[in-house]
């Protein structure tokens, strides 16, 4: 019999484990405004998980990270390859451990979606690469994010933000903003009416997106700030300050696949016939076509 449920009540790992030692053989489909993701067990062991391009333990992950969403289990048993090895309680203990680092990686890589750049001083620097960096080092053309390097060298967008991190730590790499995936030029157009109203819905998605989540009071004071500065000056590049600020209080406490859906959600709000998931500006007024743009 299948059964089905929201995750803003029942937090995936609580659910996970209470199929689980019930022994059911059997599919979740958990999905979100943005994806879907697919958990299969057997005999209660988790065997098998899909996210996108993720596969095994790092779908695992991404998919203990969301808090909102739907699910549904239903069970059989469907021929599935075992990509999973691990026991449950280590699987979940791992995503667990994950989620609490993600806290600690988003003060310095606030968002899965910038673009890294070698800094002015990084050329000059004696630098022992490790093979993980040297990975992430040969895909870094200061025009792919980190999400874009991560899909390149096979890897989760959580495991190259670590090594992303260790970079800028050590001085060779910093982060650029990628306007690309801001809808800059419907932005542009927008009256100032409009855009005060978007400014003000902004405010309120994210405040209701981490309302449940303890997110710094610096943050949230930035958030309160960069609202009142675009409803008093309804500007292009104060809205711009305004998202940047709201993705990286998502971020903080909801994990990066969050705050992709919440760029996703602004560009239907901007342009409801926007496809979602692709960049609606592929030029940025302000800094010329395509090109990283220093934070």
């Amino acid at each position: 019999m299948a059964f089905q449920g929201s995750l803003a009540e029942l937090p995936l790992p609580d659910i996970l484990q209470l199929v689980a030692v019930s022994g059911k053989t059997g599919r979740f489909e958990i999905k979100n405004e943005r994806d879907t993701g697919k958990i299969y067990l057997s005999d209660g062991q988790i065997v098998h998980a899909l996210l996108g391009t993720l596969e095994g333990e790092e779908a695992v992950y991404e998919l203990a990270i969301w808090t909102e969403g739907d699910f549904v289990f239903t069970p059989d048993d469907e021929s599935v390859p075992t990509t999973i090895s691990k026991s449950n309680t280590s699987l979940l203990m791992e995503a667990a451990r994950r989620i609490d680092e993600w806290k600690v990686l988003s003060k310095r890589v606030p968002s899965t979606r910038l673009v890294p750049v070698f800094t002015e001083d990084g050329g000059g620097a004696t630098i022992t690469l490790s093979p993980a960096e040297w990975s992430v080092i040969r895909k870094t053309d200061e025009r792919r994010s980190i999400e874009d390097i991560a899909h390149a060298v096979g890897t989760s967008a959580f495991e190259a933000a670590k090594v992303v991190y260790g970079l800028i730590t050590s001085g060779l790499l910093a982060l650029a903003e990628n306007l690309r995936a801001i809808p800059v030029d419907q932005l542009l157009e927008m009256e100032d009416a409009d855009r005060r109203r978007l400014a003000e819905r902004i405010r309120r998605e994210t405040g209701s997106i981490v309302s449940s989540h303890k997110v710094p009071p610096e943050v949230e004071a930035a958030l309160d700030r960069e609202t009142a500065n675009a409803v008093s000056e309804p500007g292009t590049d104060q809205l711009i300050d305004l998202i940047r600020t709201a993705e990286k209080a998502i971020s903080f406490a909801r994990g990066p696949n969050q705050a992709r859906s919440f760029l996703d959600t602004l560009a239907q709000w901007v342009d409801p016939g926007a496809t979602v998931g692709t960049p609606l500006a592929a030029t940025d007024k302000r800094g010329g076509a395509d090109g990283p743009h220093n934070t």
